[in-house]
């Protein structure tokens, strides 16, 4: 998981073999070194159309989700095992190299309270399992802190850094977003220093999640952070375009936030790769 990557989402959130192929290409064309997937039904995708693809454009791939409310890992860590077993086998066969998302629970999981030990302990309970599984087919594993509209449970680097530890393998890691961060760190560089040790992928997303560098987000602090780091993992772009309504709905995005994929790709894309190359990130 190095270089520069870009979300499914840019070109489709249906991932069959009309929106493997459209994806796939369109990554190509921008000379992505990496593809991330949004793998929302994995029972559905044909795994080896994918993993052809894949390798026919020599384009790697990371997965990425949030769980159905029926196995949110807070009060079900079982149902979240095995619903997250059947990703990772779906995630090997397509030649993927990692799962992450929020994978602790679900876009739009809120009690409207603090989250309780119970539920703390469920998800680590299950992380830890699937973390082992995962590990097993030499996927690696991520979680992803959403802000505090999505979920109650993980928001910043510091919580899910404390979750890794508190979990204690060697196969998690923290994958931070800086349209999140944005509105719930101290400071994007402050997420980017707890998150660290366990720091290996990052979803590069405006204030607004429309065109990079359009936007309130404060780049120069976010790639000067992970230049001071030594940041060697992913860089993912993330945009939603294309949102069928049930994910609107959990991402609460309710107005297009940009006109369509081109103007995200080629305004965003290069003013991004210019800042890494800026701070000899890329």
């Amino acid at each position: 998981m190095e270089g520069f990557g870009v979300h499914t989402s840019m070109w489709t959130m249906q991932w069959d073999r009309e929106g493997a192929e459209r994806a796939i290409q369109a990554a190509v064309d921008y000379n992505m070194d990496f593809l991330e997937i949004a793998l929302l039904d994995a029972a559905s995708v044909d795994a080896d159309h994918t993993r052809a693809l894949l390798e026919k454009h020599e384009m790697r791939a990371v997965c990425s989700l949030g769980l159905p409310q029926p196995v949110w890992p807070s009060h079900n860590p079982e149902g979240a095992v095995e619903y997250l077993k059947l990703v990772f086998d779906t995630a090997k066969a397509m030649g993927a190299e990692a799962v992450s998302g929020v994978t602790y629970g679900g876009i739009g999981e809120r009690t409207d309270l603090p989250p309780t030990e119970s539920e703390l302990s469920n998800v680590a309970r299950a992380l830890d399992a699937s973390a082992k599984y995962a590990k097993s087919l030499g996927l690696l594993f991520g979680i992803e802190p959403v802000n505090r509209y999505e979920t109650h449970l993980i928001n910043t680097g510091w919580q899910a850094r404390d979750m890794i530890e508190r979990v204690g393998s060697d196969n998690i890691f923290i994958h931070l977003d800086t349209y999140h961060m944005n509105i719930e760190e101290k400071g994007a560089a402050n997420g980017i220093l707890d998150a660290r040790d366990h720091l290996r992928y990052i979803h590069l997303s405006e204030s607004d999640r429309g065109t990079p560098g359009e936007g309130c987000c404060d780049w120069d602090e976010v790639f000067a952070a992970l230049a001071a780091i030594g940041f060697k993992g992913g860089l993912a772009m993330e945009s939603f375009i294309n949102m069928p309504p049930e994910i609107a709905h959990g991402l609460s995005v309710w107005r297009p936030v940009a006109q369509n994929f081109q103007e995200v790709m080629d305004k965003g894309l290069p003013f991004l790769r210019n800042k890494a190359a800026q701070y000899r990130l890329k």
